[in-house]
């Protein structure tokens, strides 16, 4: 057979990954938190682009700026540069963006200086002689909670004198955690600092009478035996039971009691006594602030007996096009250089525009079908909850799997019944016993939960009862399911169980 070059024309489709639809995948997956971050870059580096700052409710002129998302739009724009009048009404409420029509596969501080450090004090000093009119600033008479480190660090030079002590202490005190635990080594300190082992060790010792009590240990057990020592109660059969706290951890009483030498009223008390004390001493103190969860969508009954879903205007950010400022600026320009980047300005501002309301349109889409499969949970509780995939919900508003699953991620949902991530509602199926419909797995764990809490002493469930109590309510599960569910719920062994329920009952008496 000859070989020859020869022309052939062929005609095919071929995906073309533009800047602008990477950037509408991108964002159909950021949280609330990570969205704000993007536009406040976005705004950084683009002059067409502005925050309305507008009170709600006041209207602008079209031709000077255009609004993320016109609620009370209900026309599709048309036209091959539809994407550019903006002017235009926006899509129907229930359109949103399905990437997956392009066949897209995947997801695409300084140590405080203690007394010296920048603390209300310092801006207090600074208008202490100028009391009179707007000098004022209020935020330096407002009290700041002190962190663990910085009480540690007030407290370094009352305890070691010494210049080279005091470095190595400063040291362990950037060590300890939130929660007052020294985590590190110290051979690898001592290495680092040039510093005999035992100097270390000294240092240590010394900082760990520090205020709280219990700070600075390296296990719990030293941290209750810290406390202890403070309170003139440490002697040797605590010490011992604290040598054997994995015996107390799984409430192996009898063995406790051989490895402490002492009766069963002592062993009580000892227990009440370790009750009484803190194991995370740290905590007290102000340490890194939890951002609280801001849900995406509102869920509320409305009158008719339905839900009524919207979107949380307070994590969609109000961007708008300045048309009047590109309009005022194109008429200066003379290069094409300078006309290249305002037209790009203006484009790459358009599509922000348009994928940021796609983004919230798509949002309200997968949230109106979840609230409509998971009716029966919103109506009576998680007992309610059906077996949902992704699947369901894409074939349901005609989009693709990996598109909802974009949406729902790091999105949260407020409830009458509590605030839940999107992902909650996805559960996979267990089979009925009977001919009836599959149940939850979520709604099973919650089962499974119920009948643990009310068991008594004499009559612990174990997993085998579990099983057969469950089979007679129609729910066919095994019994590793049942172990793996109650192990994800850190439920602890029937054994635990009863032997925690039967200390219960010997201390309450």
């Amino acid at each position: 057979m000859a070989l020859s070059a020869k022309l052939e024309l062929r005609q095919g489709q071929q995906l073309v990954m533009t800047p602008q639809l990477q950037q509408a995948i991108r964002l159909l997956q950021l949280s609330n938190l990570e969205l704000g971050q993007f536009v406040d870059s976005e705004l950084e580096r683009n002059p067409l682009l502005e925050i309305d700052d507008a009170p709600e409710g006041a209207t602008r002129s079209e031709a000077e700026a255009e609004p993320l998302i016109e609620q009370a739009s209900s026309a599709e724009p048309s036209g091959d540069d539809e994407w550019l009048d903006l002017a235009k009404p926006a899509a129907e409420p229930n359109g949103g963006l399905d990437v997956e029509d392009y066949a897209v596969d995947g997801d695409g501080g300084a140590p405080a200086g203690g007394l010296d450090s920048d603390s209300g004090w310092a801006s207090l000093r600074q208008t202490t002689n100028s009391f009179s009119g707007d000098d004022i600033n209020p935020e330096a008479f407002v009290t700041s909670e002190p962190t663990l480190r910085e009480h540690l660090t007030a407290q370094l030079p009352l305890i070691l004198q010494d210049p080279v002590e005091r470095l190595i202490g400063q040291h362990l005190i950037d060590m300890v955690d939130d929660a007052g635990y020294l985590q590190g080594d110290l051979d690898a300190l001592a290495v680092k600092l040039g510093a005999p082992l035992g100097m270390v060790e000294r240092v240590l010792e010394m900082l760990q009478a520090c205020d709280p009590a219990g700070v600075l240990a390296r296990t719990l057990a030293e941290c209750l035996a810290l406390q202890l020592k403070e309170q003139n109660r440490y002697d040797p059969q605590i010490a011992a039971l604290l040598e054997n706290l994995h015996l107390l951890a799984a409430h192996n009483l009898p063995a406790l009691k051989k490895a402490v030498g002492a009766d069963m009223s002592e062993i009580t008390d000892m227990i009440e006594e370790i009750k009484r004390l803190d194991p995370k001493p740290g905590l007290k103190f102000g340490s890194v602030q939890i951002q609280p969860v801001v849900p995406d969508v509102l869920v509320r009954a409305a009158s008719d007996g339905s839900w009524a879903i919207e979107l949380n205007s307070d994590t969609l950010p109000r961007v708008l096009v300045n048309r009047t400022y590109y309009a005022e600026v194109s008429t200066t320009t003379r290069s094409e250089k300078e006309k290249d980047y305002l037209l790009e300005c203006l484009q790459t501002a358009n599509w922000l525009v348009k994928s940021l309301d796609q983004r919230a349109r798509t949002i309200l889409k997968v949230s109106q079908e979840i609230v409509r499969q998971q009716d029966g949970f919103f109506t009576h509780g998680v007992q309610h909850l059906r077996p949902l995939n992704l699947k369901t919900v894409a074939d349901a508003i005609s989009m693709h799997e990996s598109t909802v699953s974009r949406v729902t991620s790091n999105k949260y949902m407020a409830t009458p019944r509590g605030i839940f991530e999107l992902k909650y509602f996805f559960t996979s199926a267990i089979a009925s016993a009977g001919e009836g419909e599959a149940h939850s797995s979520e709604s099973v764990r919650h089962r499974i939960r119920q009948m643990i809490d009310g068991e008594s002493v004499r009559q612990v469930l174990s997993d085998d009862m579990l099983v057969d109590k469950l089979k007679a309510e129609g729910i066919d599960i095994a019994r590793r399911t049942v172990a793996k569910y109650r192990e994800a719920m850190r439920i602890p062994s029937s054994v635990q169980r009863r032997r925690e329920k039967r200390h219960a009952e010997r201390v309450g008496r």
